[in-house]
């Protein structure tokens, strides 16, 4: 199954970053928004929250469904129809004058863009081709190109929107959307659907994941994760303004969290074929908790703020890589883009949470202290659930049981 296109690796993964980076980078943007646009059309934080919360959650509830769909058909035709409506959905969202229509655009159309775009299709494609051995490291050097994609698009918008506006920002954006439709067909070439072949159906591949309890966990964690992430990149620019610090300090916090992101997905990606897998994932969580802890503890100062960017940068998405090289490796790729679709979208429910809290806890007590509490929780608790997780393939635990 594998080197199926009888193409370079090398070729393969750089088609694979590129779609990562643009689809992430974009998206790594949406906080630079919040306060232009809630200014101009006088909405509360909430409005702007509710939409990127949906936004997640329907980049989660869809994300199993491109999955499959992606195992079943091929990458290419989820990569294009992705592209096509992340490009709507951002040219939807400039136009957009009520919260109704933001949640439409901003939220729906381009959480269900996202689902095509990003890790679950093309790490479906590339588990096609990557041999197992290698696939923590390849899916760690594609997260980077996420993680590069932020650091690129975030003083990129910021510099657009001070320049052309917000409107004008996110119409070019969605024509850089489009830019995927090239690049999908290029790192699809060659691929046939792998799961047309007769053997275990969706349905049994399904069944026997969310019945084992380190799937289960995988995505307890991913919930977690998303929490914690999506409140920190949409809420601290303006937790930073609320404290007095300027714009820019926001901004420069974002580049640098997408900039140690990079060394830090591909770091643990690269670790990930040393050490158990569940391990790292445990530390991963509990230094985002003691990181947190810090950064609220110490003088709110510009190098404070720094620090911090690049410290939780570093643990960012570090997790992506670990987790999705987990599910591949228990349960095989065959389905990986269904059954990783399906941690994720326990991520987005996290991230729908961390986003909408975020927002409603701020409108209702005027501080941002009590979800700060809550990511400091729930990340101990990740830390402590990975460390059960059985990293054995489903072969290797049927060969390891008892005979009766």
């Amino acid at each position: 199954m594998h080197n199926e296109s009888a193409r370079p690796l090398a070729t393969v993964l750089v088609f694979a970053s590129l779609i990562v980076c643009i689809s992430m980078g974009i998206r790594h943007t949406m906080g630079l928004f919040l306060a232009p646009m809630t200014q101009e059309h006088q909405w509360s934080r909430e409005i702007f929250s509710l939409a990127i919360a949906v936004q997640n959650l329907a980049w989660g509830a869809c994300q199993p469904f491109a999955g499959l769909l992606a195992d079943r058909f091929g990458a290419r035709r989820v990569l294009w129809a992705g592209a096509a409506l992340y490009a709507l959905g951002l040219a939807g969202m400039a136009w957009s004058a009520t919260g109704t229509g933001l949640s439409a655009t901003a939220g729906l159309l381009i959480g269900m863009a996202q689902s095509g775009t990003t890790y679950s299709v093309v790490f479906a494609a590339m588990g096609r081709i990557v041999p197992p051995v290698r696939l923590s490291w390849a899916m760690g050097l594609v997260g980077a190109a996420g993680s590069f994609g932020q650091f690129l698009m975030v003083p990129v918008a910021a510099g657009l929107i001070e320049g052309m506006g917000w409107f004008g920002t996110l119409v070019v954006f969605a024509l850089a959307a489009l830019l995927m439709v090239p690049l999908g067909a290029s790192l699809t070439r060659g691929l046939t659907p792998a799961a047309a072949h007769a053997g275990q159906s969706a349905k049994a591949a399904l069944r026997e994941a969310s019945g084992d309890r380190s799937f289960q966990l995988l995505a307890l964690g991913f919930f977690v994760c998303g929490f914690q992430v999506v409140f920190i990149g949409v809420h601290l620019p303006a937790y930073l303004l609320d404290r007095g610090l300027s714009a820019n300090v926001g901004m420069t916090a974002l580049a640098l969290i997408g900039l140690f992101n990079i060394v830090g997905t591909y770091g643990y990606g690269h670790l990930g074929n040393r050490f158990p897998k569940r391990t790292l994932l445990a530390s991963i969580y509990l230094l985002r908790s003691v990181g947190v802890a810090a950064f609220l503890l110490a003088p709110l100062t510009p190098l404070t703020v720094y620090l911090f960017a690049a410290f939780i940068g570093l643990l960012w998405l570090s997790t992506v890589p670990l987790t999705n090289a987990i599910v591949g490796h228990i349960f095989g790729m065959r389905y990986f883009g269904m059954l990783s679709g399906f941690v994720f979208f326990s991520h987005q429910v996290g991230s729908f949470l961390g986003v909408w809290l975020g927002g409603k806890l701020f409108d209702a007590t005027g501080s941002y202290d009590l979800v700060w509490g809550i990511v400091i929780a729930l990340g101990l608790v990740a830390a402590l659930a990975h460390l059960p997780i059985d990293e054995r393939s489903m072969a290797q635990r049927g060969a390891n049981q008892p005979a009766r």
